[in-house]
């Protein structure tokens, strides 16, 4: 895979790099942006509608709806499902605070669950705990963290036999498949984001609905513009939440070149296995039966903010994904949650450069400093 930006011998590196998936594309993207100036036509036009239904064929799913965000498509999704006030929705807690704010703005309340220890996402076993102590939970938003997806055969079957509404929260995990289905073709519905550091990234905000079920997906594409079927005339109590012409366009070229740069991210996380075997980190752990697409090159150890620190020295600046759980933030704050693993994760990760725009060079000089830096701290 030829990337045409890499960074410069002794230039700092990141753990995303958003500019480089333009670069890479930029003839193609240039041209895009373009055609929709020249088109006139720059909201929910001919680009969204095309980008709907490649993504959605891409996905394997019958249809997509393209909104603003991805805080956007959780809460269009769980009111679409008829999620809403005096409803409660399960979900992990060492996520995003975009996740819960879209369950939130659907008018539901969070109920924080327990994550896996290896993979640090949602526990199907604590799943099962939750709706037995917990009255009122009618769905659950499986967070599909830093690229693998969560245990959704497993998943999927609880909430059949609980009559839960699933809702997936794809936006780390653009590709990631279970069983050889992809994250997001699982539920019912799926929150997707393309903000510009995702693996399917716009050059701005943006988002996408999807799902197994077409009619609920319909309905999203009814609320996310004031509920109009009829122009002007409101049949559901509707919002302004609309794709712009420019990014559709952006994510038609960038969607085409997505399972190239995910098979790309999976050869650089590849050296980095390799590397850091046994080097002082506990690496990523790959669930089996599931393919990663390495949003994030994610390590653990409980000197995560020394290391940061040592890495930072050698100009390598690493992520933290995310260092304060959702049940432990003073917007959502809950002092009878426990939940030692999840704390236990965000107090240890740490994202490790990795995106399209790294050459495999890079990647060895990262490795190269953690081994030093975890052998210090």
């Amino acid at each position: 895979m030829n990337i045409e930006r890499s960074p410069a011998p002794g230039s700092p590196l990141y753990s995303a790099d958003p500019k480089a998936g333009y670069l890479a594309q930029r003839g193609e993207i240039d041209a895009a942006i373009k055609r929709v100036l020249e088109s006139g036509r720059y909201v929910l036009g001919a680009e969204c509608e095309a980008f709907e239904q490649e993504f959605a064929a891409w996905l394997g799913t019958p249809a997509s709806a393209a909104v603003a965000n991805g805080t956007d498509a959780i809460e269009l999704a769980l009111r679409a499902a008829r999620v809403g006030p005096g409803d409660k929705v399960a979900t992990v807690a060492n996520t995003v605070s975009a996740t819960v704010a879209g369950i939130v703005a659907a008018g539901a309340e969070p109920v924080f669950v327990e994550i896996e220890p290896d993979t640090m996402l949602l526990d199907a076993g604590a799943l099962e705990q939750a709706l037995a102590s917990t009255k009122g939970i009618k769905a659950v938003v499986p967070v599909h963290l830093y690229g693998q997806a969560c245990d959704m055969p497993r998943i999927m079957e609880i909430a059949r036999r609980h009559q839960l509404i699933v809702v997936e929260d794809c936006a780390q995990a653009h590709g990631a498949t279970v069983g050889g289905k992809k994250a997001g073709a699982w539920g019912g519905l799926a929150g997707f984001s393309f903000y510009p550091t995702k693996n399917l990234g716009a050059l701005g905000d943006g988002g996408a609905v999807t799902g197994v079920n077409r009619e609920l997906v319909e309905k999203v594409r009814l609320l996310r513009q004031y509920g109009w079927k009829t122009r002007y005339v409101s049949d559901e109590h509707g919002r302004n939440s609309r794709l712009d012409e420019i990014q559709a366009a952006i994510l038609r070229v960038r969607l085409r070149r997505l399972d190239q740069e995910n098979a790309f991210r999976g050869q650089l996380a590849g050296i980095y296995l390799k590397e850091l075997a046994g080097k002082g980190v506990v690496l990523p752990w790959v669930a089996p039966g599931r393919t990663h697409v390495w949003h994030q090159f994610v390590v653990r150890t409980p000197q995560r903010d020394e290391l940061k620190a040592k890495l930072e020295q050698a100009e390598i600046f690493c992520g933290v994904l995310y260092p304060v759980p959702l049940h432990r933030q003073p917007a959502y704050a809950d002092s009878a949650v426990s939940l030692p693993e999840t704390e236990r994760a965000c107090a240890e990760v740490l994202s490790l450069p990795l995106h399209p725009g790294l050459r495999a060079g890079a990647v060895a000089k990262v490795a190269a400093a953690v081994r030093a830096g975890a052998a210090k701290v």
